[in-house]
This record gives structure tokens, C-alpha cells and sequence, in this order.
């Protein structure tokens, strides 16, 4: 190590720079559901919990918007797919 370094040039704030279109922010999440992502994405062998968890959102985002008629067609397909496949 050195006994004196030069920080004229340094700058605060984040080491790494936020991607266009995400935004940093802190999140509290309860520990059981933080471990449940967490454990998904060691079983899968790689991965980001937080993709997973913004994967969660967006979805449970879209399927919010989805009209009714639309999610009862999905819910029906899936119930027979499920059926025929036993």
C-alpha cells in the first residue's frame, strides 16, 4: 500500500453505472421471500435473484392489465393442458 493516495480526481457515488431504463433504489423485502429467489436461481445453477425478481414483477404488472376475458381464456388453457398431459 502506499502511505498517501491522490483522490483529486475522485468522484463520489456509485462504482458501477446504472443500465438505461433501471433506476437504483433500496428495497426492505422479508427474508423468506428474499431466500426463495435466492435458492432459485442456485437450483438453476446461475442467474440474478433480482432479475428474477423484477421477472416477478413485470409479470404480476402485465397480468394486472390483462383484461379478464383474456386471463379466463389463459386459466382455461391451462387447466386442460394440465388434464390432458395426466
Amino acid at each position: 500500500m502506499k502511505r498517501e493516495y491522490d483522490f483529486v480526481k475522485g468522484r463520489r457515488g456509485a462504482v458501477a453505472l446504472v443500465p438505461p431504463g433501471k433506476t437504483r433504489i433500496t428495497i426492505r423485502l422479508d427474508d423468506d421471500v428474499l431466500e426463495w429467489f435466492r435458492d432459485r436461481v442456485e437450483k438453476a445453477g446461475a442467474g440474478n435473484y433480482q432479475t428474477l425478481i423484477n421477472v416477478a414483477l413485470r409479470r404480476h404488472v402485465e397480468e394486472e392489465q390483462e383484461p379478464l376475458a383474456d386471463v379466463l381464456r389463459r386459466v382455461v388453457r391451462e387447466e386442460l393442458r394440465s388434464v390432458s398431459t395426466t
